[in-house]
């Protein structure tokens, strides 16, 4: 079973996702896609890992290329990849710069690793809710993110969101 979990930032999207990744069976992939810049993303980080320390997890760091994390994996295990907006964030703000048609390769990339990998989890930042308008950057970035989780949710058997704890499911149905 694939499935899409957005909603806003710490509101038990990554603890939910863990919990639906182990339901699916074992060998049990962890997808990080986070490359940190401050100590802010580190503390993040570590958060996750102590979470999910013990779980049974293999973490697999992939901060570009997604496709490349499913080398060397039994593709029948179940994969947790968090997040989209990590992935998209390194693909389009770069050492070599500024990429405004990466959320298209991202999106593509995703829908294939959901393809491959049946038993993905993909957590994703809803970022779209406020009414603000940002640079020209920013906005560009809300696009291709919009983009990438209307893709995986056309592809994912089950599509939720997650608000204040509460699972809202537009799709498909859940273990747990």
């Amino acid at each position: 079973m694939s499935v899409l979990i957005s909603g806003g930032c710490k509101n038990g999207k990554s603890y939910y996702a863990q919990e639906l990744a182990r339901a699916m069976g074992a060998p049990l992939y962890y997808i990080a896609t986070m490359i940190p810049h401050d100590a802010e993303d580190e503390a993040r980080i570590e958060r996750h890992r102590r979470e999910r320390a013990g779980w049974g997890f293999e973490t697999i760091e992939c901060g570009r290329d997604i496709l490349r994390a499913l080398d060397g994996t039994n593709l029948s295990g179940a994969f947790l990849l968090d997040s989209t907006t990590a992935l998209l964030s390194n693909e389009m703000f770069s050492s070599d710069g500024i990429d405004p048609t990466a959320g298209e390769r991202v999106a593509r990339a995703l829908c294939e690793f959901v393809q491959r990998a049946p038993n993905t989890v993909v957590v994703s930042d809803g970022i779209y809710s406020d009414a603000n308008r940002y640079d020209a950057w920013t906005e560009c970035y809300r696009r291709n993110l919009a983009r990438i989780d209307c893709a995986l949710a056309q592809v994912c058997d089950t599509v939720i969101e997650v608000v204040a704890g509460l699972k809202i499911v537009y799709r498909g149905s859940v273990l747990l």
